[in-house]
C-alpha cells in the first residue's frame, strides 16, 4: 500500500511539473510575440518621428519648397514594353450609383481601369468595390475621409487615415491596395503641409502616388457636353507614352458615364496605344517635385 500511495504521489508531482512547465514555456512565448510587437512598433515610431523631425527642420530653416503648379508631364517618359502609348482610365470619389455603369461599359470593351475610391461602408459600394477587384481592375486608395482639412492637418491624421482605408479595403476585397490618388493630387493648394511629407509616408508604407497628366474635365464642371469631355480625355493622348486620364465616378457625373464608350472607342482607334489598369508597375505620373 505504501508503495502505491508513494507512485500515485509520483506521478502526481511529474504531472503539476510538467504542468507547470507547459504554461511557463506558453508563457515565455506569449511575451516573446509582445516583445517583438512593442520593437516593431517602438521602430515605427522612431522611423516616424525622425521624419517628421526632418520636416520640421527644413521648414524652419525655410528649405522647404512652396507648392508648385502642376509641371506639364515629361512626353518621353518611359513605359517598358508593349504599345508606344500606355493609356490608363482612372475614376474618382466612389463608388456611387454610376459605377456598376462603368463597370458594364468596360466590360463590354474587354478595358480594364483604376477606381481610386474612398471610405464608403453601405452594402452598395462594398458590393462596388469587391467587384471592381473581382473583374481585375485595379482598387486604389483616394483617402478613407475624402476631407481635405482633416486628411492633411498633420502626419497623425494622414497616417490614421491611410490605415483605416487600406485596412478596410483589405478586409472587405482581400486585396492590400498599394496605389493612391491624393484627394486634389499632390499638387493641391489645401494642404496645411508640405505634401512631401505626405509623399514620403507613402513610400514608407511601399505604396505609390499616382496624379494625372490628362484631365477630362468633369471635376470642375458637372454640365461639360460629351464632345467636349471626349475631346479632354483624348485629344493629348499621342504626346505621351503615359497617359493617365482623371475621370470621376460620382453619383452627378452622369455624362462621364455616357462619354466613356465614346472615349474608349476613340482610344482603341489610335494606333500602337493600348488601355490598361494601373499597377506597382506602372511608371507614376506626379505632379510634386521631390
Amino acid at each position: 500500500m505504501m508503495g502505491e500511495k508513494k507512485n500515485s504521489v509520483l506521478l502526481v508531482t511529474l504531472f503539476i511539473t510538467l504542468a507547470c512547465c507547459a504554461f511557463l514555456f506558453y508563457r515565455m512565448n506569449e511575451l516573446e510575440r509582445k516583445i517583438d510587437g512593442m520593437s516593431e512598433r517602438i521602430a515605427d515610431t522612431d522611423k516616424y518621428a525622425r521624419l517628421q523631425e526632418l520636416f520640421d527642420r527644413l521648414a524652419q530653416t525655410g528649405q522647404m519648397a512652396k507648392k508648385e503648379e502642376a509641371p506639364e508631364p515629361d512626353p518621353d517618359m518611359e513605359t517598358g514594353d508593349g504599345a508606344a502609348h500606355k493609356v490608363y482610365l482612372t475614376f474618382d470619389d466612389g463608388p456611387s450609383i454610376n459605377t456598376d455603369e462603368i463597370l458594364d461599359i468596360l466590360a463590354e470593351y474587354d478595358v480594364k481601369a483604376t477606381f481610386f475610391v474612398v471610405g464608403k461602408e453601405d452594402e452598395h459600394s462594398q458590393e462596388a468595390m469587391r467587384r471592381i477587384v473581382d473583374e481585375g481592375h485595379t482598387l486604389g486608395m483616394h483617402s478613407y475621409s475624402h476631407k481635405y482639412v482633416e486628411l492633411y492637418d498633420s502626419w497623425d491624421s494622414f497616417r490614421e487615415d491611410f490605415e483605416k482605408q487600406q485596412n478596410y479595403l483589405e478586409e472587405l476585397t482581400g486585396v492590400k491596395s498599394k496605389v493612391y490618388r491624393f484627394p486634389g493630387g499632390s499638387s493641391n493648394t489645401v494642404s496645411n503641409q508640405d505634401m512631401r511629407l505626405f509623399a514620403y509616408y507613402l513610400d514608407t508604407q511601399g505604396v505609390v502616388f499616382y496624379d494625372w497628366n490628362v484631365d477630362s474635365g468633369d471635376a470642375a464642371n458637372r454640365h461639360l457636353g460629351i464632345d467636349m469631355l471626349v475631346q479632354n480625355s483624348t485629344e493629348t493622348i499621342p504626346r505621351y507614352k503615359t497617359s493617365i486620364i482623371l475621370m470621376h465616378d460620382a453619383a452627378d457625373k452622369h455624362a462621364t458615364v455616357e462619354a466613356l464608350p465614346q472615349i474608349i472607342e476613340t482610344i482603341q482607334a489610335m494606333e500602337d496605344t493600348e488601355i490598361l489598369p494601373i499597377t506597382e508597375d506602372t511608371n507614376p505620373v506626379q505632379h510634386l517635385h521631390r
